[in-house]
């Protein structure tokens, strides 16, 4: 049991120590460590953790080699990743076919595994280290501070790695000190609405002495979006320790964890972290032996996009149905059974540790004016370099897709990506130099939200792209409130018929009505913000819902009505593959042979063709093509 601040020191510094020596070498010992995130093991990386081990129990190194598992690399498109300490080797795509090779080679002969090294696609150079890696060299971790690096099952680890120096300096200050530094620091919420974290902490301190909850919000739910999933993945103590230091700053004893279900790994790291911190006394009675109490509990969310929402997320807590209250009164005044709460996201709690650990200076020196710090990004869509990113705000969009993203595969024309998810909107080329703020995309008609950044290219139809989040809106809006409810299905409606090909511009226009309509209108931000994907698309767009309307065609090819596939004679040397592949027998011979071929073409009944696009994927001559 740790009781003192002396005693929290010692053991930090002997933590820090072993952590250190587990990254020099200083121990004598060589660690493997691979990635633990949800999309490497679903890659088999525990399978392969375990093979590693037995292998070094058949050979003997068990006195010489570590093997562990760490949180999430970011670099999933990369995954699964092995790291070799002290020389720090990462290797790439690592399969269970690897491991062998890997001990043999590396481990025991020391000589690296060229086939296993990242090649960066511009010099076509092996890369040994990740630092050396582009997807990295722009990236400061503040919120994932420890992911990829410790074990997020041992506590000792994360204090080794600086956890709950933040609290042990925070509970040494007045409350009031507390929350100016945060006001100082001029974190804003990570969730999506941006709103100051330390005028949230404000209100609620200044509430009457009382009973107070702190409830972190871990309803991540947008499409893409895996960025608290990976920090509760990764470090779940720095998250509650930034919970911990926002109950002392407004005077609460216990803390709500409320964490979709469908995130069991993140749960069960999250368990037995508050186990490990209430058998040190670092959750509990008398932490520190200053006074302050503080529980930790855990609620698991059905998985309800709406309960995002802040109001929502306190009545699914409290056992209601989860739907948006009325404001005012805000929950800083009235939240979790009728007591003062402040709700926060889990990145935004992540970044308390360290902005108490080191300073608000050092947290305020990263970012714009009035969007300080750095934001996680779940990069994914059409980009080489998918996966997690944390950047300093002010990062442009033009770094975020080609520095670090890697550019857009197969060297297709960017065209827009879709920030904030369903809440948010498209930004196009033109915003390719943008700053990353919260401010500035939603002067460009989009939104920072939790962090999703979906990349399109050329072959996105932006009319299918809308229709897509207004479908995912319709299944989520709670209901209570009848602009939202209503509304988004006419939408969803009219952006049918456009995909169909059986609008008119009357309907386009009817349309642009009814989403402002629902956006002034609406209870909460869901619906206020549902209709923005129709609105941003609609903006740089419209010649898109025009050609579907009027032409009807559908120019990216993706809307089914108004295509059709068909084969060029010229290119067809009439081996009859699509013919054979096609499970509707659309595909006929013809009377025309090409000039230098011997067999006759073919060619598609549009009739019975049902778009599966299997002929296209079994041309070797790419004979055949949408139109």
């Amino acid at each position: 049991m740790i009781k003192s601040y002396e005693e929290l020191n010692q053991l930090s510094i002997k933590n820090t120590s072993l952590l250190n020596s587990k990254f020099t070498g200083a121990d004598g010992k060589r660690h493997i460590v691979l990635c633990g995130g949800t999309g490497c093991l679903s890659s088999r990386s525990k399978e392969i953790k375990e093979k590693f081990e037995k292998l070094i129990a058949k050979k003997g190194l068990q006195d010489k080699v570590e093997v562990n598992l760490v949180g999430c690399f970011g670099f999933c498109s990369q995954g699964p990743f092995v790291k070799i300490y002290p020389e720090d080797t990462l290797y790439r795509m690592v399969s269970l076919d690897d491991v062998e090779e890997i001990i043999e080679q590396d481990i025991i002969e020391g000589e690296i595994v060229d086939r296993l090294l990242y090649i960066d696609p511009i010099t076509k150079e092996k890369v040994t280290k990740q630092e050396d890696i582009n997807f990295y060299k722009k990236q400061i971790r503040i919120a994932l501070h420890g992911c990829g690096s410790i074990n997020p099952e041992d506590i000792n680890e994360s204090i080794g790695a600086g956890a709950f120096q933040g609290l042990a300096r925070a509970l040494k200050m007045d409350r009031q000190e507390v929350v100016n530094e945060i006001l100082n620091s001029g974190l804003r919420g990570r969730g999506g609405g941006g709103f100051p974290t330390g005028r949230k902490w404000q209100f609620a301190y200044a509430q009457p002495e009382g009973q107070k909850y702190v409830v972190c919000n871990g309803d991540e739910g947008d499409p893409g979006a895996f960025m608290d999933r990976s920090i509760l993945e990764g470090n779940p103590l720095a998250v509650i320790e930034g919970m911990m230091i926002a109950g002392y700053a407004i005077g609460a004893q216990d803390g709500y964890f409320y964490v979709r279900a469908e995130y069991p790994i993140a749960v069960n790291r999250l368990k037995i972290a508050i186990k490990q911190a209430e058998e040190l006394g670092l959750i509990g009675d008398n932490i520190l032996g200053t006074g302050f109490n503080f529980r930790v509990h855990i609620r698991l969310g059905a998985g309800a996009f709406v309960c995002g929402e802040e109001t929502a997320l306190l009545n699914s807590i409290e056992g209601l149905r989860g739907m948006p209250r009325p404001r005012p009164p805000f929950p800083a005044v009235k939240g979790l059974w009728g007591c003062p709460t402040i709700v926060n996201n889990v990145e935004t709690l992540a970044c308390v540790p360290y902005i108490l650990r080191n300073g608000y200076e050092k947290f305020a020196c990263h970012g714009t004016e009035r969007s300080k710090g750095t934001k996680v990004f779940a990069l994914g869509g059409k980009i080489n370099n998918v996966g997690l990113v944390e950047v300093p705000m002010g990062t442009t969009l033009r770094e975020l897709i080609y520095d670090i993203g890697g550019g857009i595969p197969g060297g297709k024309k960017f065209k827009a990506i879709q920030t904030g998810g369903p809440s948010g909107g498209c930004l196009t080329e033109a915003d390719l130099d943008a700053e990353i703020d919260f401010d500035n995309l939603v002067a460009k008609g989009s939104m920072m939200g939790s962090g999703g950044a979906i990349v399109m290219d050329e072959d996105n139809c932006m009319v299918d792209v809308a229709k897509f989040y207004m479908e995912f809106i319709c299944d989520e809006s709670c209901g209570k409130c009848s602009p939202c409810r209503i509304g988004t299905k006419r939408m969803l409606e009219y952006l049918t018929k456009i995909c169909e090909g059986k609008a008119t511009m009357d309907d386009l226009k009817a349309l642009e009505e009814l989403a402002d309509n629902v956006r002034n209108n609406s209870l909460c931000a869901l619906g206020q913000t549902a209709p923005n994907p129709i609105l941003s698309t609609l903006r740089h767009f419209r010649d898109e819902y025009i050609a579907h309307i009027v032409d009807k065609k559908c120019p990216a090819h993706v809307c089914k009505n108004l295509m059709k596939y068909e084969i060029n004679p010229e290119k067809c040397i009439g081996c009859g593959l699509c013919e054979r592949q096609c499970p509707v027998s659309a595909i006929n011979k013809t009377d025309y042979i090409a000039p230098h071929h011997k067999l006759p073409s073919r060619e598609i009944d549009p009739k019975k063709c049902v778009k599966c696009g299997l002929c296209i994927a079994s041309c070797k001559f790419k004979a055949i093509y949408k139109n």
